[in-house]
């Protein structure tokens, strides 16, 4: 049985900074301009994922806003309670059509057994994104995500996110943004830590893109 690193503290996230920072000269860069990257832990289960389909697409401030009139609308957070509320209220809390579509398909898999979030955190991460991407509405950018925050899996990597591909082009001085491919092959210097190099560049691409908007033409 394969045993997976977990980033469960701030501790971990320093550790896998020190690897990443002492064997890549990129990464080094990165970490001169962001200093530790923030922890990033969520729930995990139904929570978490429903979590992740709420904030996508939106900015941080949006989505927590939804996400809190989203968890007070749905007492407790469950499957089974979620399933009993009708679309019009779950709408009110700034929910599109398709995200209440998508938390229903996750309710309804969860609730009826076909998806056991507790038995799925253990196994490899190709057959988690492989149950889950399954489901309708949930892509590969989900399950990276829940792989990454929910489950804490250190080598986790979303090579489909857009900002990271933006950040990897900019610490690594590409000519061109990398494809998805070009964002595994990016990665492999950065495992076993690539979760924690992800949190570093999200950090990074904040930052930089701050610098931009507020640099002044001559």
């Amino acid at each position: 049985m394969t045993v997976y690193r977990i980033i469960e503290t701030q501790a971990d996230i320093e550790e896998g900074v020190r690897a990443l920072v002492g064997q890549c000269r990129h990464m080094a860069g990165v970490h001169a301009v962001t200093g530790q990257p923030p922890l990033r832990r969520r729930a995990n289960g139904f929570e978490g994922l429903a979590r992740i389909i709420v904030g996508q697409q939106l900015s941080v401030a949006s989505a927590s806003a939804i996400w809190d009139r989203t968890e007070k609308a749905v007492k407790p957070f469950e499957a089974a309670v979620l399933l009993r509320k009708r679309d019009s209220p779950l709408r009110k809390c700034g929910l599109s059509a398709g995200k209440v579509r998508t938390l229903r398909t996750i309710a309804s898999a969860v609730a009826g057994g076909e998806l056991d979030l507790d038995r799925l955190s253990g196994a490899d991460d190709d057959t988690i994104k492989e149950a889950l991407i399954a489901l309708k509405g949930v892509g590969p950018w989900t399950a990276d995500i829940y792989l990454m925050f929910c489950l804490g899996r250190a080598d986790g990597w979303a090579p489909g996110d857009l900002a990271l591909r933006y950040a990897v082009q900019d610490a690594c001085g590409l000519d061109d943004l990398p494809d998805e491919a070009g964002m595994v092959e990016a990665a492999e210097r950065w495992r076993p830590w690539r979760g924690v190099a992800a949190r570093m560049l999200w950090a990074y691409y904040s930052i930089r893109r701050t610098q931009k908007k507020d640099a002044v033409p001559v």
